[in-house]
């Protein structure tokens, strides 16, 4: 072979090596450019990760805030609540006692009054022949007994001259072993029988000798009033 040529095969084996050492460094270059291209891509996507996160524990803390507010909006509920039933509890409380006091009151003063009433109900009579027929007119008022005074007054001058102690030996009655007695000069069988009961039973009390004699002239003449004369 000639010399030239064989620079020449030198040259071209030279070119096509350059040739192939460039094909070889420009997929290379190509790749790590590709790679160093989606860099930014993958810390983008970083980024959005963590972004998230954030917003997931931004969101959690949000909802422990409403749950811990809800919970304080129920405990003040429950509190106010209690405040209310026990203020109402108090008010009722007050308003027994009160109405237990008025009824207390009214109890007292309805047992005043009556106390009062019965102060007032309670007479006193003299010890005389007034005191005596007066006596007798309310316990016959009550009974239901006929009389008046000015009846009762004259029937026992006439009989006994007023003299409770009065005793009739001579008459008939007395012949018979029952002498009239007492103011209106009754016989012991017409007291007995026509005996007024609250009064006493001793013929010679001027009150229930009143009161016998006058239920007897009662049931015989109307009233009392209406005797003249020996009855």
């Amino acid at each position: 072979m000639p010399k030239n040529t064989h620079k020449i095969a030198i040259a071209g084996a030279a070119t096509l090596g350059a040739a192939a050492l460039a094909f070889a460094v420009v997929p290379a270059d190509a790749q790590t450019a590709t790679s160093e291209a989606a860099l930014p891509a993958n810390v983008a996507y970083r980024t959005d990760a963590r972004t998230g996160v954030t917003d997931q524990f931004s969101s959690t803390g949000s909802k422990i805030e409403a749950i811990a507010a809800q919970k304080k909006a129920q405990a003040d509920a429950l509190a106010k609540a209690a405040a209310a039933k026990k203020a109402a509890a108090a008010k009722a409380a007050a308003a027994k006692k009160a109405a237990a006091d008025r009824a207390a009151k009214a109890a007292a003063s309805r047992s005043a009054q009556r106390a009062e009433v019965k102060q007032i109900a309670v007479k006193t009579y003299t010890n005389n022949l007034d005191g005596w027929i007066r006596n007798a007119l309310d316990i016959m008022e009550r009974k239901g007994i006929p009389g008046s005074y000015n009846g009762l007054y004259r029937n026992i001058i006439r009989e006994s001259s007023g003299n409770p102690w009065a005793i009739n030996n001579w008459d008939s009655n007395a012949a018979a072993g029952i002498p009239s007695k007492g103011l209106l000069q009754v016989i012991q069988p017409t007291f007995n029988a026509y005996h007024v009961s609250g009064t006493s039973t001793n013929i010679y009390d001027p009150v229930a000798n009143i009161t016998a004699a006058a239920n007897y002239a009662a049931d015989r003449y109307g009233s009392i009033d209406n005797v003249n004369s020996a009855y």
